[in-house]
């Protein structure tokens, strides 16, 4: 039996507490994905741990071996901000003027968003004259939110915030949590805050990427240390009864490359879309571990394609950078090997990033502008799951002569002269 695998099959399921999971994939060493590299850190070795993937045979949750110091990953230098997507922004506001709508909101109401970053989300909250509190562990976003107006506190969630919260009387209508349920190390503690927190005819609202997303598109780069849980409905289903929440409603979404939109309530009524996602991942296998058996080839193979691609593009004499130093686009080119003397640099919006260096392959991280001024012959778009919105933006890279490639689920080169080429040059 491999190391991974030994791993795999002593640790314990991050919510039902069941021992002998099976290993998935093992990705090996990796560094954190979003903890980018300052030039004073330039000299210093990258913290690396290791990156194994496992399915729990008693709950269906698929799920990382390793837990790594939340303060490491997502304190002080933490980079991201969400307000640098036009996409994320309109995304986030359709979903905030909805719950106020559909849940008659108020100046009586408390709307409550863990991992609130930036404000992004609950200004939409504030314009309506609904009061707020904002909840991140990172401290220059939490300034930023505060600076536009949206009441934010520095903190890491987890039960007994949300009991000093209902102590205070601070009970929330709506608890809107996306995409930070898979980053919580105590996976249960912040599913019993959410249920300490919500009143009892509130609702959380809650979006997660998607497993079947994950694994029927070979999304391998969104596996990285900072996502520990990998959701299906049916393991979510389970999760939250443990606490007496229910999950009443589901939506599927496009964003982040396959996601779930989650309405729970502390009442249960579950509605058609629920009970039907829970027969379709019965009829198609999730349940069980056959379905992601064959995972780990078809993450080789095509990690093997991506990286035959570029270092066949740079043997021909072409230039080749990268747009978008985002988590997945660090674990992408970890795990491909294309480091500094493949990716001449990467480019990014968010200008907290500039200066910095991607981990692992410390390749430098530059504005966007630096596209048109340098015209690089290929660009490696490494959030993909922003892929038309990213062309969209650069129109006048692609009508210069540009080409993009597109790396999952299969790798793709874009250009104007000719829309897509799967594999190899347009």
């Amino acid at each position: 039996m491999s190391d991974a695998r030994a791993r795999s099959a002593a640790a314990s399921c991050r919510s039902c507490g069941r021992t002998g999971l099976e290993l998935v994939v093992d990705l090996g060493r990796m560094p954190p994905s979003d903890r980018l590299v300052p030039p004073e850190r330039a000299a210093q070795p990258d913290p690396r741990f290791p990156l194994e993937l496992a399915f729990c045979p008693g709950c269906t949750l698929v799920q990382i071996l390793e837990t790594v110091d939340p303060s490491l990953l997502f304190a002080d230098d933490f980079p991201y901000f969400s307000s640098f997507s036009p996409a994320l922004l309109a995304h986030s506001r359709e979903n905030a003027l909805e719950l106020i709508e559909s849940r008659k909101l108020g100046p009586h109401s408390l709307a409550v968003e863990l991992a609130s970053n930036d404000g992004y989300l609950l200004k939409n909250f504030v314009e309506r004259g609904v009061p707020v509190l904002g909840i991140d562990p990172a401290r220059a976003q939490v300034d930023a939110a505060k600076a536009i107006g949206v009441e934010s506190v520095c903190a890491f969630f987890d039960v007994a915030f949300a009991r000093r919260l209902r102590d205070e009387g601070r009970l929330a209508d709506v608890i809107v949590a996306n995409n930070v349920l898979a980053h919580v190390a105590d996976t249960n503690g912040f599913v019993e805050g959410v249920a300490t927190l919500l009143k009892d005819d509130g609702v959380a609202s809650i979006e997660v990427p998607y497993v079947r997303e994950l694994i029927d598109k070979c999304e391998f780069d969104t596996i990285y240390l900072e996502h520990l849980c990998y959701f299906s409905v049916t393991a979510l289903d389970a999760l939250f009864r443990r606490h007496g929440l229910f999950l009443n409603d589901v939506r599927r979404l496009k964003i982040h490359g396959g996601s779930l939109r989650l309405y729970v309530e502390k009442v249960e009524r579950v509605g058609p879309a629920v009970r039907g996602m829970l027969d379709e991942e019965r009829a198609a296998g999730l349940v069980a571990f056959p379905y992601y058996r064959d995972f780990g080839r078809r993450v080789d193979e095509l990690k093997a394609e991506l990286r035959a691609l570029v270092l066949g593009l740079k043997a021909e004499g072409r230039r080749v950078a990268a747009y978008g130093a985002a988590a997945k686009g660090a674990m992408l080119l970890n795990a491909c090997g294309l480091g500094h003397e493949v990716i001449d640099f990467v480019v990014d919006r968010n200008v907290h990033k500039h200066g910095k260096a991607m981990p692992g392959v410390r390749v430098p991280v530059r504005p966007v502008e630096a596209l048109l001024d340098e015209m690089p012959d290929d660009v490696l778009i490494l959030p993909w799951n922003f892929r038309d919105e990213i062309l969209a933006q650069q129109h006048e890279y692609l009508r210069r002569g540009g080409r993009f490639i597109v790396p999952v689920p299969k790798p793709e080169v874009v250009a104007l002269d000719a829309s897509s080429s799967k594999g190899g040059p347009a």
